[in-house]
């Protein structure tokens, strides 16, 4: 069975033209007879209306003429019934999802003691990463391995050609490393080998001697260069944690872990021929073949350049105190005042 809409988007009680015709003239418009007839069906104000013919009464209107307009049937009983209908649903709706909504299970409020039995429990079952090794991850990207050669060539290169061997730092995605003066003074070609094993040679563009630094810039860099990221060591203070990544006797790349141990220290070569001095002082392992490389924060932004090693004896071997050139005056080297 058909609903019938609750709204109708059809025009009601649309105007007829009829009486608008009747107005203007409508005698015109029937033939004498239909209007005589007419005229006798209207009734004068007062009159009672004649009583309905019989099933079996004749019309009265003449033969072929069209039966009187009906007046339109009332809808407003229908519609009432169907707009009481939809109300009940949409109160029985509303009804239905209170009581649902009640059912629900009303939510538990956390306490302290839940929360520090929570967190005991993530400690307990999920151990924290490591701090170095997520500053030795964060880093190692932008590590190189850094070698002095006495010859110019590969075909000259001997075995014993290596001069220095040390580590270097990439801080720009142009191939700019910072490194130790020591590891290259003297050589007559410098290679260098990044993260993803690429080799280069590697042209020494400046030098800081007062500080130990020299600034390479590689000929061939890798696709997925990274530099590192160089903090500065303004708020830096005995007991911060730090981690050395480099390639100590040549072994690596190989990670330390310790703390600041001191700042604006001096040290004195071993041969007495120059003082570094506004040294970072630190206890992670340090040992030849370290040098130049980056000393950084459990972030692993570089904070300074591993270049000395404290000891006290003629074997060149870690005793538990390291130096490093403060980022900034490594950077100034490079023509870089990040901070």
């Amino acid at each position: 069975m058909k609903r019938t809409p609750l709204y109708s988007a059809a025009n009601r009680h649309k105007p007829s033209a009829a009486p608008a015709a009747l107005a203007a003239g409508a005698s015109h418009a029937q033939p004498p007879g239909e209007a005589a007839a007419a005229q006798g069906n209207r009734r004068q104000p007062g009159e009672k209306p004649e009583a309905a013919q019989g099933a079996g009464a004749k019309s009265t209107a003449p033969h072929g003429a069209s039966p009187p307009p009906q007046a339109p049937r009332a809808t407003s009983t229908r519609a009432g019934r169907w707009a009481f209908a939809g109300g009940g649903a949409l109160l029985g709706l509303c009804a239905a999802t209170l009581a649902f909504t009640l059912m629900q299970p009303k939510p538990q409020r956390l306490t302290q003691k839940d929360i520090d039995k929570a967190v005991l429990h993530t400690l307990n079952t999920q151990p924290m990463p490591q701090l170095a090794s997520k500053a030795a991850e964060t880093v190692r990207p932008s590590v190189v391995r850094v070698v002095g050669l006495s010859s110019r060539s590969d075909a000259e290169a001997k075995d014993d050609d290596s001069g220095g061997i040390g580590t270097g730092v990439v801080i720009t995605d142009r191939g700019v490393i910072l490194t130790n003066l020591h590891v290259v003074a003297g050589s007559r070609r410098v290679k260098v080998t990044f993260y993803d094993g690429t080799e280069a040679d590697a042209h020494v563009i400046n030098v800081q001697p007062e500080n130990d630094l020299a600034v390479l810039q590689a000929q061939k860099l890798p696709d997925d260069l990274v530099p590192a990221t160089m903090r500065s060591t303004g708020d830096l203070k005995p007991g911060d944690r730090v981690t050395a990544v480099g390639f100590p006797f040549g072994i690596g790349p190989s990670v330390s872990h310790g703390v600041v141990s001191g700042l604006k220290r001096e040290f004195r070569s071993p041969e007495g021929k120059q003082v570094l001095t506004n040294l970072i002082q630190f206890d992670a392992a340090a040992n030849p073949g370290n040098s130049g490389g980056p000393l950084v924060t459990d972030d692993g932004e570089v904070v300074g350049i591993v270049t000395a090693i404290l000891n006290p004896v003629q074997q060149r071997f870690f005793v538990g105190i390291g130096f490093a050139v403060p980022i900034e005056n490594a950077a100034a080297g490079a023509g870089m005042h990040p901070f």
